[in-house]
């Protein structure tokens, strides 16, 4: 059973991530995009003395990069133009940010990855002195002894709000489906494991190092003294890592490949013309009633031409 949840499972859930991820990448790369499609919500470049939105509207390419380095780093869109509504007092449809939606979704990803960073002391060795300087900086408050971190708590906390958002709204709770609840509760599994592991049920962190490594040397062998919960925390962190090439956590590099966000809105300065266009055979309204006139007249429809 070691070597099943240790070794085996292990392996196979990385080269599942590896393969999907690839394919699916892959396949957004060889998604034809003949037109510029980007979402826009300001003044496009037009006419010199008229402002143009280059983050909302982004005429050129260092814009769009700007604007793409903005969503991603910093979530953007949340904080803009997520929520609509109607204001009675003013009757007319006002657009707004989804605010606590865009804090606890910086504080999930922004814990997410320090912790990612934070785990790879487990696969080398030594350790470098930035990841030493990160963890003591994520330990710096020295919440209970063993000292829990604060992306721990973070990332549980963030969790626990976007699962209840989807619980509590009727809206979201409507057009929510089963996969949008299973891929936080692993996640949150996950963290929930690895807190235990570090505060209540002490794990042998060399021999855990041991075993990262000699998987990582393709040279597996499970070492004395893991307990059971590593294990059960390493089976939920294999499903979460297969299945996510197959979920929707794989926006984490669709993002890059999206029309929507990685073009530049030059409509008026180009023209974008299909190359897949090909000849049509129309059929014209003058046609149309030459063909059909005598019919058209029976019915007491009205002609042009007699």
């Amino acid at each position: 059973m070691e070597t099943l949840f240790g070794i085996i499972l292990p392996y196979a859930a990385i080269a599942i991530f590896l393969l999907g991820f690839v394919y699916r990448l892959i396949n957004w790369a060889r998604s034809p995009v003949p037109f510029r499609i980007p979402t826009t919500c300001g003044q496009q470049k037009s006419l010199p003395w008229i402002k143009t939105d280059y983050l909302d509207n982004p005429p050129t390419v260092k814009a769009t990069i700007a604007r793409m380095a903005l969503e991603i780093f910093l979530f953007r869109s949340l904080w803009r133009n997520t929520k609509a509504e109607i204001k009675p007092e003013k009757q007319k449809l006002i657009y707004g940010g989804s605010r606590w939606l865009w804090l606890f979704g910086l504080l999930f990803h922004l814990s997410l990855l320090i912790i990612l960073v934070r785990h790879l002391r487990l696969f080398i060795e030594p350790v470098p002195w930035a990841l030493k300087t990160l963890q003591d900086l994520d330990g710096a408050f020295e919440i209970l002894i063993p000292t829990l971190f604060l992306t721990d708590i973070l990332i549980v906390v963030a969790l626990l709000y976007l699962l209840a958002r989807r619980v509590v709204f009727p809206q979201l709770r409507y057009i929510s489906l089963p996969a949008d609840y299973l891929a936080p509760s692993l996640i949150l599994g996950v963290a929930i494991t690895g807190i235990l592991m570090r505060i209540f049920y002490h794990t042998d962190v060399t021999a855990v190092k041991e075993l990262a490594m000699s998987v990582l040397r393709f040279d597996p062998q499970v070492p004395e003294g893991i307990s059971w919960l590593f294990y059960f925390h390493l089976t939920l962190a294999c499903i979460l890592l297969a299945y996510f090439p197959f979920s929707k956590l794989a926006h984490a590099g669709g993002i890059f490949f999206s029309p929507t966000r990685n073009m530049a809105s030059n409509n008026r300065v180009k023209r974008h013309v299909n190359p897949w266009d090909y000849p049509v055979k129309i059929h014209t309204y003058e046609e149309y009633e030459d063909e059909f006139r005598e019919k058209m007249k029976e019915a007491g429809l009205p002609v042009e031409r007699e």
